[in-house]
């Protein structure tokens, strides 16, 4: 059997689609985010049937595209998101997506206005992402994965003005989104993914409660879920970027045996920005690792041979029924073509090893 292989999270929007990405904001002008949040609340507020429609075609375009180039496990393709952390936060009580905080976040990474939480966190009565699921996977009859922002990445990609305790509002967050965790298994999902890279920042953060409440977020979903975890080192500024901060690779050495040990099935790790001492994959001796083995921010193409080479190395660590050949994270800087290229190189080199 060939390795099995699946995607991140976001996939190129097409060209006219009435929501922009919030990360292709150049991260040094923090007004350009906080226009494409507003924009997106516009949007929303004005929103149609038509632009329903549009959203619907541009996750079929983004479901058939992967599944067209051989990923087994395609996602949603992050079509109806600003980004993956505030499209599900306007979902929640609690943050107040009108009047923005303006705070240096992603370890100094960059600045930039941000929603703030303002009151207790907690779920709403109604649910969103078991729409976007089966909207999704009616493109296909392979299973789509969705992802969900964890509650660390949450708290450091908003501001916050009301708790004193980051551990309570880690915990608040965490069943805020298990609520709709488990609507969306409930609707039939089988690859539920909580993406939490800023475990690979702040680890000791990640440590000492971040890995509970992952799994509190999964509580109550059976075992017919596949629970994902993803943990990159960070989005860059822009294609090609070389001087992006990225978060130490010592983290994912610090944080793999609690995660081994953690109720999660599969995580997700980034290696072909930039390569990882492959005596990590060595603690996770019961855990699927998603390998992320083609770059997302870089143009230059991975021939399918070094990807071949590079997951033949990994397989020294660990059994092939335990690796999942991906991209290191979501693809959308790379635009539509170069990103269908690298998939192809992907599934190919997985199907060679």
């Amino acid at each position: 059997m060939p390795l099995q292989t699946t995607c991140i999270g976001a996939y190129p929007k097409p060209d006219g689609l009435p929501v922009q990405d919030w990360f292709q904001i150049e991260k040094g002008h923090t007004t350009g985010g906080a226009r494409v949040t507003q924009a997106y609340s516009e949007a929303m507020a004005n929103s149609n049937d038509a632009a329903t429609a549009q959203l619907d075609r541009a996750t079929g375009q983004a479901v058939t595209d992967q599944v067209d180039c051989g990923i087994d496990v395609p996602t949603d393709g992050e079509q109806r998101r600003e980004n993956y952390i505030h499209y599900h936060c306007r979902h929640l009580a609690g943050f107040d997506f009108d009047n923005l905080t303006n705070r240096v976040l992603r370890s100094g990474a960059y600045a930039a206005d941000l929603p703030t939480i303002r009151s207790e966190i907690r779920a709403t009565e109604s649910h969103f992402l078991d729409h976007d699921w089966q909207v999704a996977q009616s493109f296909t009859d392979r299973p789509v994965k969705i992802t969900v922002p964890g509650p660390i990445t949450i708290m450091d990609t908003t501001a916050n003005a009301h708790y004193s305790d980051d551990r309570t509002l880690a915990f608040d967050l965490a069943a805020a989104l298990n609520h709709e965790i488990r609507a969306l298994a409930a609707a039939g999902c089988t690859y539920i993914q909580v993406d939490e890279p800023l475990f690979a920042r702040k680890p000791d953060e990640a440590l000492a409660y971040g890995v509970e409440a992952l799994e509190r977020c999964f509580d109550g979903v059976g075992d017919e879920v596949t629970r994902v975890m993803h943990m990159c080192c960070g989005y860059p500024s822009h294609l090609d970027d070389t001087t992006y901060l990225k978060a130490d690779p010592s983290s994912y050495l610090r944080i793999a045996e609690a995660l081994d040990k953690a109720a999660i099935d599969q995580v997700s790790i980034e290696d072909a920005h930039r390569h990882n001492d492959l005596a990590l994959l060595d603690k996770f001796s019961a855990t699927t690792v998603i390998f992320g083995a083609v770059a997302i921010a870089r143009s230059a193409v991975e021939p399918v041979e070094a990807i071949a080479q590079r997951l033949g190395q990994a397989l020294e660590h660990i059994d092939a029924d335990r690796l999942v050949a991906a991209p290191d994270c979501g693809l959308g800087f790379l635009g539509r073509e170069l990103a269908m290229t690298k998939l192809r190189n992907l599934t190919a080199a997985a199907q060679s090893v």
